[in-house]
């Protein structure tokens, strides 16, 4: 049994919008609905648990009632940090469920493709993650804006959601390791020594932080609905 946390706590700050982040519009629909639709299709995939915050959970059930979404388990609330909401997340899972699949709301062109391989790469080692070569130089900045050197990118990688792990792996790395700020569950899984595995992603599955990465989620919202 697969079960899904979809974070959905988030302000989203850096947009400068009215309205809390996932309820933001990417094409005809808000964000958090794109990532509900990709994880609720998904025949891998038995409930799902979204984790809101207490200013936006009552419009986040308001905007699933419009849909005819069958796998929701249950909408709880968040906490100050990304892994305060995991651990919220983890206590409403089924204690049938074997293995937890954690998604960003804010990440809500996920393909199936893509969930169905990081969903077979974790049943085979435990643990694995969606993510894509770095483009771009990366260079290691000083203080005052100094570089201090290039750094080689033929190993490095961006890591994206969604993330999946099994069960006791991913609890007990939460029970363990974060206390410290966590921006990646699977680094927490990292602590434990655990290998994760790497499953290749799609540059198309962004996440939404700023302006700008809002109008690119219209594009690619607009070039699905053809």
């Amino acid at each position: 049994m697969v079960s899904a946390i979809l974070l959905a706590a988030g302000s989203g700050k850096r947009l400068k919008m009215p309205m809390p982040k996932p309820l933001v519009k990417a094409g005809s629909q808000p964000i958090i609905i794109h990532s509900l639709k990709a994880l609720d299709r998904h025949p891998a995939i038995n409930e799902i648990i979204i984790v809101a915050s207490i200013t936006n959970r009552k419009a986040i059930a308001a905007a699933i009632k419009k849909h005819s979404f069958k796998k929701i388990k249950a909408i709880c609330f968040g906490g100050r940090r990304r892994q305060d909401s995991v651990r919220n997340g983890l206590k409403e899972v089924s204690l049938a469920s074997r293995w937890i699949l954690i998604h960003d709301s804010a990440r809500p062109f996920i393909g199936r493709k893509f969930i169905s391989e990081v969903i077979s790469a974790a049943k085979k080692t435990g643990a694995a993650i969606i993510g894509v070569p770095v483009k771009s130089t990366i260079k290691s900045v000083k203080t005052e804006s100094f570089v201090d050197k290039t750094i080689s990118r033929s190993n490095l990688w961006e890591i994206q959601t969604p993330q999946v792990f099994k069960k006791e792996l991913i609890a007990d790395a939460y029970r363990k390791y974060s206390k410290g700020n966590v921006t990646d569950d699977a680094s927490l899984v990292e602590k434990s020594g655990r290998a994760v595995k790497v499953v290749m992603g799609s540059y198309k599955n962004i996440k939404i932080t700023t302006r700008e990465d809002l109008l690119f989620a219209g594009f690619i919202a607009e070039r699905k609905a053809l």
